[in-house]
């Protein structure tokens, strides 16, 4: 994730982009783009959405860059670890939702990364 984080900055860096790229365009840019993923699922049937044409997975792949493009660049402009942010995030999400007592057991059936 850092490699691909100084790869993005060094590619702004050459385009002199950093000056357009505070927090605030940047959490600005991220929203478009989400609002541009979720475009092309608007007005598809929960079915269409599981099983999209070449064309419309290859759309959805330059979405979903988009987005972590700019949620990288974020994070680094405030010297978060998005690793780590995540993983922090489903410690506070397990206590707050906790497995119902008839969750899966088997580490096969359930989340198996660390907590």
């Amino acid at each position: 994730m850092k490699k691909l984080q100084q790869e993005i900055a060094y590619f702004n860096k050459k385009r002199n982009w950093q000056s357009y790229h505070t927090p605030k365009n940047l959490a600005i840019a991220l929203s478009v783009e989400a609002a541009e993923l979720l475009e092309i699922y608007q007005w598809l049937t929960p079915e269409q959405s599981e099983d999209v044409p070449p064309q419309t997975l290859a759309h959805i792949e330059e979405e979903v860059a988009d987005i972590l493009i700019y949620l990288l660049t974020l994070a680094a402009r405030h010297n978060i670890d998005p690793l780590t942010a995540a993983r922090n995030k489903m410690k506070k999400n397990a206590l707050k939702y906790p497995e119902p007592e008839n969750a899966p057991t088997s580490s096969a059936d359930r989340f198996s990364g660390k907590i």
